[in-house]
């Protein structure tokens, strides 16, 4: 979920070592900027106030019928209205947080195919401690059914992970803070561990690169270290998943896990809809397919919605095919060939975009592009909006306004131009990260160097509807997504 190494602290690595180890021995309805932005030929006009989320949640869309889960975002007011999050002892990370936090997922990533060194597990057992997943900055949550009777489950959704996996009871560590009560495995009719022997076991090493057995041989174990020594640590098992009333799945492998460690916003785990075979996207392909689109909301006060199968397409998407990225084979890659900045394109050869390539990618916050291509990105943008005074740069974003004066703004739109022609506006609310009046960003960062990887964030993907159809080796943006 490219080509400069980003290895994991020795401290993080014997931490996960240490705690998988021990676990070895003891055997995620807003419009889409209507009433936000007035569209002019080339420019938005924005309201300032629309930037910021309100306190209440707006009315989300009918779900009923429909292979259609609602989509929350994990901090906003819908999460807290469906008492999807815990609030206990926990806080609302600062922006600065957030930022940092999504550029070490990004670091994660871009690092996934190199080798990183093999942590001693037990006398019998190695455990290579790759960048096996990414899941720090997930920001949308989804509620799934788990078990006989269905456990209803709070997941961060994110098509950067393969593995689905939840927190279950007895937890060998103190189990971080979630809302739910955590899954207990002794309470399912119909949940059973998962042999050494058997082939999912073996997936595990494509789709997290860690995976051991219990000290009898019998048993398979996952483990997922995160890229800021968060980890979850378990037995791969096969459960009852029940995504709606009529959606149900009776031989679902996921992680059952019994060490896990980190902040994960008071949700009870993660849903991989990643492109390795342990994905949901895969399990339920004989199904849907393996297409499924989402729409994520305006801003963290909306609702947007996760679809599967073949209600997730509308007439009006375009499409692109699915790139390849080297060392990325479980990621969603997209070609970018060129970027427009208020109808003028930038001065950017498409080698800069297809040098390292390019993942669309649902848990990185904002989008990151080639040094290059960002340079000409904010040189034009700032040169469009040079009628607004800069403000201070926040965290890795560095092209900052204070519109704490105007009522109303106008932005340029910002355009991305994909492999078999398809061309994307941005929505307005995908071009700015607001952290308060005085600070309002251009939602862009560079990378470290030209062979990063390149990532379209969700803050870029709100209001559109993103399809993602697997099976005809394709990806589709529909504008107005979330109604």
């Amino acid at each position: 979920m490219a080509t400069t190494t980003t290895a994991f602290s020795s401290s993080s690595s014997s931490s996960f070592a240490a705690a998988l180890s021990f676990f070895l021995l003891l055997a995620l309805n807003t419009a889409n900027g209507d009433g936000i932005a007035v569209q002019q030929k080339h420019f938005y006009t924005v309201q300032l106030s629309s930037l910021f989320p309100s306190d209440s949640c707006s009315p989300a869309p009918s779900t009923e019928g429909l292979n259609k889960l609602p989509v929350f975002h994990k901090h906003g007011p819908c999460a807290q209205a469906q008492k999807l999050t815990s609030t206990a002892n926990q806080s609302k990370p600062t922006a600065d947080e957030i930022l940092r936090q999504d550029e070490s997922r990004v670091r994660k990533i871009q690092s996934r195919a190199r080798k990183a060194a093999d942590v001693r597990v037990t006398e019998s057992t190695t455990i290579p401690a790759k960048d096996g997943s990414i899941v720090d900055s997930g920001d949308y949550i989804v509620t799934v059914g788990l078990g006989t009777p269905a456990k209803q489950l709070s997941l961060i959704f994110d098509t950067g992970s393969d593995v689905t996996w939840t927190q279950c009871q007895p937890c060998l560590e103190p189990c971080y803070q979630q809302k739910e009560k955590i899954f207990d495995p002794s309470s399912s009719k119909t949940y059973r561990n998962v042999s050494c022997k058997a082939a999912a076991c073996s997936a595990l090493d494509a789709a997290t690169g860690n995976r051991g057995c219990t000290a009898s041989g019998s048993t398979c174990v996952y483990g997922i270290l995160y890229g800021d020594a968060s980890f979850s640590i378990g037995f791969l098992a096969i459960e009852k998943l029940t995504l709606t009333k009529t959606d149900v799945f009776d031989e679902f492998y996921f992680g059952c896990g019994k060490n896990n460690k980190g902040n994960f916003g008071g949700a009870a785990g993660v849903l991989g809809l990643g492109r390795n075979q342990l994905s949901l996207v895969s399990q339920t392909s004989d199904k849907y397919k393996k297409l499924f689109s989402y729409c994520l909301p305006s801003s963290p006060s909306g609702t947007g919605f996760l679809t599967f199968g073949g209600g997730a397409a509308k007439s009006a998407v375009k499409y692109t095919p699915i790139a390849s990225v080297a060392g990325g084979d479980n990621f969603y890659g997209i070609g970018i060939t060129a970027i427009s900045v208020g109808g003028k394109k930038l001065p950017v050869a498409a080698s800069v975009y297809s040098a390292a390539g390019a993942i669309i990618d649902s848990g990185t916050v904002i989008t990151w592009l080639p040094p290059a291509a960002y340079s000409a990105l904010r040189s034009e943008f700032r040169k469009q909006m040079s009628k607004y005074p800069l403000a201070q740069a926040l965290s890795i974003l560095d092209t900052c306004y204070d519109l704490s004066k105007f009522k109303n703004f106008a932005v340029p739109k910002i355009g991305f131009f994909f492999a078999g022609g398809a061309e994307v506006d941005i929505d307005a609310v995908g071009i700015l990260y607001a952290n308060k009046p005085t600070q309002v960003c251009l939602a862009f960062a560079g990378n470290g160097g030209a062979k990063d990887v390149a990532i379209l964030g969700n803050v870029q993907q709100r209001t559109l509807e993103v399809v993602y159809d697997g099976a005809g080796g394709r990806i589709g943006f529909a504008s107005g997504g979330c109604k």
